[in-house]
């Protein structure tokens, strides 16, 4: 990163957003009733490095995201953790018994909004910034169209109708800020609309400089198939949307994309941005906090535990405030080679419960840093997508499931070769190989409310079937009181 890139990412954080609903570190604060800066737009939109700045900003905020919240909003709610047993549960029970409320809420959409700002701000100055190359530019504003799309997405998801913000908020305006929630609908129009611009962008359908740290046509393409998916079974859009889906699927295949010979190979801290990654938020140790992960490993170490074995869980300062749930890891096979990828299980359990492979960091002088890049999209997620969307349209998904299963069972896959049969036994195989080749990556609740199956499978819900709306989060009091036009979450 270079000295101007550094000053305006320094700019864009601690200038401009003082308006903002929230940051980085004030985004559980009261708004500002007269917020100032003595660094204003009019002085800062100038340069390429300004607009570069302002786009590493961004991503600065996409990792804050990752660290916590993208789990807890995509995955916390499911049937896949529980208490760990050796701490406290810090909160995090609400979610996996799903007894949120609305002071009690989790996470506020405060964060994400701040991030949309920073897309609108890019749109809105970057256009009218002289580049050395007119692509240069345009790879930026597509960046921007489809970093706000996903964030949308992730909103949409989460609450449902939420407000739509598409200018930069500059300044304190009434306004400007109070918006009242807009109706799903209109969401995922904007949401289409950015991707459909974002699409024109991109030069190519390829990685540029072979870092898959940022948004690219390929990553378009997978949230792509990820949107009208959703849509196709959320909001009716039928086959027309899960064709559209399923040609996104085809265009990511065309990219630089495989899945790897072996899984585990593919969360090994020193093979990072591998082929089969189409987009991760990058994390680097001593440069970020921890990550969700942190949480699921304990200083606590059981006395009869071998050096070798200590060493290779190494020394942390946190605690197992949650764990995988005895229900998720029995669905895996011991020929299944992603068990022991994804988690392993002690003997001394007593002392130190199950411990989570996937997005464990590194190892550094026997201390453990959980830097692991937060995957967004990888080609085994995008195979299971198309696989999904096929069999919505009455296809034959084998071919995608089996290429999963092959890498998942090696010499054993004969005996879990997927066969076709009816469409309602095809979405609850592909639903469980979702589980078994996802699981900790922040998919897992949104995948059952899409399937319509959290009501059924997660057992803090399934005395709960009348009480629909718990599909999404409450509205928390203090948002509610910042936002006076928002209105609460329809069952909260």
């Amino acid at each position: 990163m270079t000295r101007t890139m550094k000053k305006s990412l320094k700019i864009i954080i601690v200038g401009i957003h003082i308006g903002l609903l929230g940051g980085l570190s004030s985004c559980e604060t009261a708004l500002s009733p007269d917020p100032t800066s003595v660094i204003t737009n009019a002085s800062f939109w100038k340069t390429e490095d300004d607009a570069n700045g302002a786009l590493t900003g961004l991503y600065v905020k996409l990792r804050s995201l990752a660290n916590l919240n993208l789990f807890i909003w995509g995955e916390a709610r499911s049937e896949v953790m529980e208490w760990g047993r050796l701490s406290g549960t810090l909160d995090y029970d609400r979610y996996y018994n799903n007894t949120l409320n609305p002071t009690s809420a989790g996470p506020t959409w405060q964060t994400i909004y701040s991030a949309i700002n920073d897309c609108n701000l890019i749109l809105q100055y970057v256009p009218g910034i002289s580049f050395a190359s007119e692509q240069s530019r345009n790879t930026i504003i597509a960046q921007a169209y489809t970093a706000r799309a996903f964030l949308y997405f992730v909103l949409a998801r989460t609450w449902g109708e939420v407000p739509i913000r598409t200018e930069p908020l500059e300044g304190y305006s009434p306004d400007d800020i109070h918006k009242a929630r807009a109706s799903l609908v209109d969401v995922f129009q904007l949401i289409k609309q950015d991707i459909q611009t974002a699409e024109s962008l991109y030069a190519d359908n390829s990685f540029p400089g072979g870092s898959r740290n940022y948004w690219t046509k390929p990553g378009l393409y997978a949230l792509k198939a990820d949107v009208y998916l959703w849509t196709g079974k959320k909001l009716d859009g039928g086959e027309t949307d899960f064709n559209v889906a399923i040609e996104a699927c085809n265009q990511v295949g065309q990219a630089d994309v495989a899945l790897l010979p072996n899984f585990g190979d593919l969360f090994k801290y020193d093979n990072k941005n591998n082929k089969e990654i189409i987009m991760a938020i990058g994390n680097k140790e001593f440069e970020v906090g921890n990550n969700y992960f942190y949480n699921m490993y304990s200083a606590r170490l059981p006395n009869d535990l071998d050096p070798i074995t200590g060493e290779v869980i190494g020394q942390t300062s946190g605690g197992v405030v949650w764990t995988v749930t005895d229900l998720v890891k029995d669905q895996f096979t011991d020929e299944d080679t992603r068990k022991d990828a994804s988690f392993i299980e002690w003997q001394s359990e007593t002392f130190y419960p199950t411990l989570i492979v996937k997005g464990r960091g590194v190892l550094i002088s026997g201390v453990r840093y959980f830097t692991s890049d937060f995957i967004v999209y990888r080609y085994a997620d995008v195979l299971l997508m198309k696989a999904e969307a096929k069999n919505a349209i009455g296809q034959n998904p084998e071919e995608e499931i089996n290429q999963i299963r092959q890498r998942a069972f090696q010499t054993n896959f004969e005996d879990y070769r997927f066969v076709n049969g009816s469409p309602s036994a095809n979405d609850d195989a592909i639903l469980k190989e979702r589980l078994l080749e996802l699981v900790f990556e922040g998919k897992r609740w949104w995948d059952l409310n899409r399937f319509d199956k959290a009501f059924e499978i997660v057992p803090s819900l399934q005395s709960r079937q009348q009480d629909r709306y718990l599909e999404y989060f409450p509205i928390s009091e203090q948002v509610l009181s910042l936002e006076p036009m928002v209105k609460q979450t329809a069952g909260y």
